[in-house]
C-alpha cells in the first residue's frame, strides 16, 4: 500500500486538527488448547500462554504509531468465549480464569480484555450456565475483563430465558459495583448476532473460525468526518454522501495501515478494520455532532434516524472502497456516555430511550451506554433488551444492549465513569411490566425469510 504526498498531509491535518486517531489495535488469540478439569491448571495456562502471546504487542503498536505519526488510543485483547475453556462447570472454574485473565492484562498493560463470554442463541450447556452466574462476581473483582452474551440470532431466534438471565446479572453487578456507578454493567452487554472479529469493547472475542492469533483494528473518526461536512456547506444529499464516503475511505486507509504494519512486526495474520465511526467524550470527536453538522437542530429531532442511516451506509461503502478487510460492526457507533452532544441531548430531554431505539435500525449497533435507575425491575429490564435484540434479528444486523441500571440513582442524576466511558445522564425507562410476556421463558423463533424452497 503506498500512499501520496497529498494524502500524507490530510493524514496529518486529521490526527492534528481533527480528533483523529486509531482507537483499538486488538489482539485475537484462541485460549481452546487450555482447556483442563481442573480450574487452576486451566487458568496457568490461560494466564501463560496469554503472556507468552501478547507481550510483544504494545511495543508493536508504540513503534508502529511513532513511525507514522498517528495516534493509537487503545491496546487491546480478545479472547476465545471462555465458557468453552474449562470443563468443570461450575462458577468458581470460571472466576479463577477470570482472574487469571485479567492478572495478565493488567502485567502487560492492556486497556481492556473481551471474551468472557457465552454464545447461547440457541440454548444453554452446563459451562454456560456456570459462567453465566459467575458474571456479576467476576465483573466486580476485575478491572480490565469485559463479558458479553449472545442471546440471539436471525436464524435461531430469540432466547428469553438468556434475557431474563442477564437481566438478573446486570442488577446484581450494578450492585455490586455500586460504589463505582456500577460500572461492572459498563464491561458487559448482551448481542443479537455477534459476530467473531470484532475489536470494540465490551462485546469483543476471539471466534473459533478465526486463525489461532490474529490483529484487528478499529478506526474512529468522527472528528473527520464533521469537518468534512462542515467543509462541504449547503449541498444536496447526495453529494453529502459523496463527502462522508470520502471522509470515510481516508481513515479506513490508515485503520488498515496500522493493522497491517503491526502484524508485520508480530509475525501474524491481520485479519479486519472495524470502520465504525468511534466517539469520545472530548469535544469535537461526536458522532451527534456529525448529526447535527447534517443539519439537525439537535440529535434526536424529527429526522435523525434518516440522517444517522444516511451517514451509516456512506461510512460503510466508503470503507469498502478503501480496504477489502472490513468486518466486525462496521457503522456509526451512538453510546450516550462516550459521546459528549449525545451526553447534552439527553439531559435536555432531547434523545429518549424510545427514539435512540428507532435509531438502532438503522446504525452498526445498538443501545449503547445507556443509564436508567437502579430500581428499575428485572423485567422491565428483560423486556427492555429484548425489544432491541429483536430489531437486530428481524434486520438481519447485530444489535446489543449495554445498559447501567446505576445503583441509588433516579432520572434527572447523573453517573460518571471517566476516560472513554465518560458521562451517563439517568434517562426514563417505561415501567409498565412486561413479566407476563418474558415471564413465559421459552424461545421466539426465528423470523421466515421466504415461503419459496
Amino acid at each position: 500500500m503506498t500512499y501520496t504526498k497529498r494524502e500524507i498531509l490530510e493524514t496529518l491535518r486529521m490526527t492534528e486538527l481533527e480528533h483523529f486517531d486509531v482507537r483499538t489495535v486488538t489482539l485475537g488469540i484462541s485460549l481452546l488448547d487450555c482447556a483442563h478439569p481442573d480450574p487452576s491448571e486451566a487458568a496457568r495456562r490461560v494466564y501463560e500462554k496469554l503472556r507468552r502471546i501478547a507481550s510483544p504487542l504494545p511495543a508493536a503498536v508504540n513503534a508502529t504509531a511513532d513511525d507514522l505519526g498517528i495516534r493509537v488510543a487503545n491496546r487491546r485483547l480478545s479472547i476465545s468465549p471462555v465458557s468453552l475453556i474449562s470443563t468443570r462447570c461450575e462458577p468458581s472454574a470460571y472466576l479463577e480464569i477470570a482472574r487469571a485473565i485479567d492478572r495478565a492484562a493488567s502485567e502487560m498493560g492492556f486497556d481492556f480484555v473481551g471474551g468472557y463470554s457465552a454464545l447461547v442463541h440457541a440454548g444453554f450447556t452446563d459451562a454456560d450456565r456456570a459462567l453465566l452466574a459467575s458474571i456479576p462476581e467476576a465483573l466486580s473483582s476485575t478491572s480490565r475483563l469485559c463479558s458479553s452474551v449472545n442471546a440471539g440470532s436471525s436464524r435461531t431466534g430469540l432466547n428469553v430465558d438468556a434475557v431474563r438471565i442477564v437481566a438478573r446479572l446486570l442488577k446484581e453487578t450494578a450492585y455490586r459495583t455500586r460504589e463505582s456507578g456500577s460500572i461492572g454493567c459498563a464491561k458487559f452487554v448482551v448481542f443479537a448476532n455477534a459476530v467473531e472479529d470484532n475489536p470494540f469493547m465490551a462485546g469483543a472475542f476471539h471466534g473459533v473460525g478465526l486463525p489461532e492469533i490474529v490483529v484487528h483494528t478499529g478506526v474512529s473518526g468522527p472528528g473527520v468526518v464533521c469537518e468534512a461536512i462542515k467543509r462541504a456547506g449547503p449541498c444536496d444529499l447526495r453529494t453529502l454522501e459523496e463527502v462522508i464516503k470520502r471522509a470515510a475511505f481516508k481513515i479506513t486507509r490508515v485503520g488498515e495501515l496500522i493493522g497491517r504494519q503491526v502484524a508485520g512486526r508480530l509475525g501474524v495474520p491481520f485479519g479486519i478494520v472495524d470502520l465504525s465511526l468511534a466517539p469520545t467524550p472530548e469535544l469535537g470527536d461526536s458522532v451527534g455532532e456529525v448529526l447535527e453538522a447534517m443539519g439537525l437542530e439537535r440529535v434526536g429531532a424529527c429526522g435523525t434516524t434518516a440522517a444517522l442511516a444516511l451517514l451509516t451506509d456512506a461510512v460503510k461503502k466508503g470503507g469498502a472502497m478503501a480496504t477489502s478487510a472490513v468486518g466486525g460492526l462496521s457503522g456509526a457507533f451512538i453510546p450516550v456516555s462516550e459521546d459528549a452532544t449525545m451526553i447534552s441531548a439527553a439531559r435536555e430531554g432531547h434523545l429518549s430511550l424510545e427514539k435512540l431505539e428507532a435509531m438502532t435500525s438503522v446504525c452498526s449497533v445498538g443501545l449503547d451506554m445507556v443509564a436508567v435507575p437502579g430500581d428499575v425491575e428485572e423485567d422491565v429490564l428483560a423486556g427492555f433488551i429484548a425489544d432491541e435484540l429483536a430489531i437486530g434479528i428481524v434486520n438481519h444486523k447485530t444489535t446489543a444492549v449495554r445498559v447501567i441500571p446505576a445503583h441509588g440513582k433516579r432520572v434527572g442524576e447523573t453517573v460518571s465513569f471517566g476516560g472513554l466511558l465518560g458521562d451517563a445522564p439517568i434517562q426514563e425507562i417505561r415501567t409498565l411490566s412486561c413479566s407476563g410476556f418474558v415471564g413465559r421463558g421459552g424461545v421466539i423463533p426465528a423470523p421466515i425469510t421466504s415461503l419459496r424452497n
